[in-house]
């Protein structure tokens, strides 16, 4: 039995399920049976060949295994919807790996990095390796440590190693970390909107990368230090230069505030401040990549601690209290929304408001205060639906036609008024603060929808989707982080 269970852990590292009927509901929507490709489908299959009786022996193994982290006393949700979305959340990750060797979408090549990546999702989308995507998905526990290790090196070796401008005329500052990474001959694009290295740079996205994925690269090695206690890998030279090193130059490629370290842009020099907004054109000072900013910051203070260099702890622990003071004082209206940006698309952020809370930014009189404001927009009808969340209230559109002052897509659309589950754990989390109740309530509305449209069904089912809309507008099936990132902060939330 030991046996049986030790070859079901190697072939499936990420599995948490329980029961035996978990285990058949596995196989039956494993990407192998979802357009997972041949390769993955192989590597499935020849494990599906073994006997039935030794999946029988592993249903009896695996019945009282589950997940590492410590559900909270009075949790948000119950153990039977917590079941549903860490089962869900296993197979998300599972069907966006892509195998070495294999393909994943037409004219996009095979994985030839030679280790395993994650994906933004299953099926189709995005088929790359997206730093923005997997880095938020860690605290879902289902991705292992070899498996953080091989991408966070690749990471690491695609970081700009020079400055340079793009044929478009956009520029890439030494130490940027990419966008997304192509599988099929590594190569780094530091913008969205193109899968093309040499037509990379335009300017709709911006004259240099996006500013999230330099403090998001910060988390990765962070997340893998405290999982795996592997701290060697700080001082591991990749292409010359020590990790450590590596991320102490990316923490401070995005241009920031000399004094109080907000990240900040220009329309001449504009950087997109996050890639869930990256149709959006937002300039001035900029909330929620500081917030990543912030957290990157206590995150390289601990990893100096570990290295026992007391001087740049405290360096990065001073820049990260700086953050933390200014973000209130900088985008904090009279309801106690931060807003976006103090530039173009200066609107008031609901994503970055619960983002703030989440981390413990704001002091406990501006938490309730906006927990109270989020509550009451939420009971309005104007914050979500089924259980999803705008990045803008619906009161707070920039006018008729768009609900961001400056955007790409049609109102209403993706990040242009769409609704999202990447954020509904924050906002839970926020909510929660000052009534436990109707934050149940909104999670329970996500878990419904995700219950109603999970894609196991069959093939005409894709939740959960990256967005969707009352008009019918929906894109991307079987989206990552819509459910790795609220499982991470359903975990979180306790009862006051």
């Amino acid at each position: 039995m030991g046996f049986n269970y030790l070859i079901f852990r190697y072939l499936y590292p990420s599995f948490r399920l329980g029961t035996f009927s978990s285990i058949k509901l596995y196989f039956r929507s494993a990407p192998i049976l979802q357009g997972g490709g041949m390769l993955n489908l192989k590597h499935k299959m020849n494990f599906l060949k073994k006997s039935v009786i030794n999946l029988f022996l592993i249903a009896v193994v695996v019945s009282g295994y589950g997940q590492s982290v410590i559900t909270p006393k009075n949790p948000i949700l119950s153990g039977k919807d917590f079941q549903f979305l860490e089962s869900l959340t296993a197979t998300i990750i599972d069907s966006s790996r892509i195998y070495p060797g294999q393909k994943v979408a037409d004219q996009m090549g095979n994985n030839n990095t030679g280790s395993i990546l994650v994906k933004p999702g299953g099926r189709g989308s995005y088929p790359a390796f997206w730093i923005r995507d997997y880095a938020m998905s860690l605290e879902s526990g289902y991705i292992t440590g070899d498996e953080q290790r091989n991408m966070l090196i690749l990471t690491a070796a695609t970081q700009a190693d020079k400055t340079w401008i793009t044929k478009n005329g956009s520029l890439i500052p030494l130490g940027a970390i990419a966008d997304h990474i192509r599988m099929d001959d590594s190569l780094p694009i530091y913008f969205p909107g193109t899968y093309s290295f040499e037509e990379q740079g335009t300017p709709q996205f911006g004259r240099t990368p996006p500013y999230g994925d330099q403090f998001l690269f910060v988390h990765m090695v962070h997340y893998y230090v405290k999982t795996t206690k592997d701290l060697s890998i700080l001082n591991q030279e990749i292409n010359g230069t020590r990790l450590i090193d590596r991320l102490e130059i990316a923490f401070n490629v995005p241009p920031s505030g000399l004094d109080n370290h907000i990240v900040t842009t220009t329309e001449h020099f504009r950087g997109i401040d996050f890639g869930f907004r990256d149709v959006m054109t937002i300039t001035g000072d900029l909330c929620y990549p500081s917030i990543l900013k912030f957290r990157a910051a206590m995150e390289l203070a601990e990893l100096f601690e570990k290295l026992e260099n007391k001087t740049k702890a405290d360096k990065y622990s001073l820049i990260a209290s700086k953050i933390k003071g200014a973000l209130p004082l900088v985008f904090m209206d009279e309801r106690g929304m931060l807003k976006a940006s103090t530039g173009k698309g200066n609107q008031a952020d609901v994503w970055s408001t619960a983002l703030a809370i989440y981390y413990d930014i704001l002091s406990k009189e501006n938490t309730e205060r906006t927990s109270r404001f989020l509550s009451k927009a939420y009971e309005n009808g104007h914050l979500s639906y089924k259980g999803n969340i705008r990045h803008i209230l619906t009161t707070d559109d920039f006018s008729e036609s768009t609900a961001w002052e400056f955007s790409l897509a049609q109102k209403n659309t993706y990040q242009n008024g769409a609704y999202w589950g990447t954020p509904t754990g924050w906002v839970c989390y926020a909510i929660a603060k000052t009534n436990f109740k109707l934050a149940q309530k909104l999670a329970k509305e996500f878990i419904d929808d995700l219950r109603e449209n999970d894609f196991r069904k069959g093939l005409e089912y894709g939740a959960p989707y990256e967005c969707f809309h009352p008009s019918g507008h929906r894109q991307n099936p079987l989206y990552m982080t819509t459910v790795s990132c609220p499982l991470a902060a359903f975990r979180a939330i306790a009862k006051p």
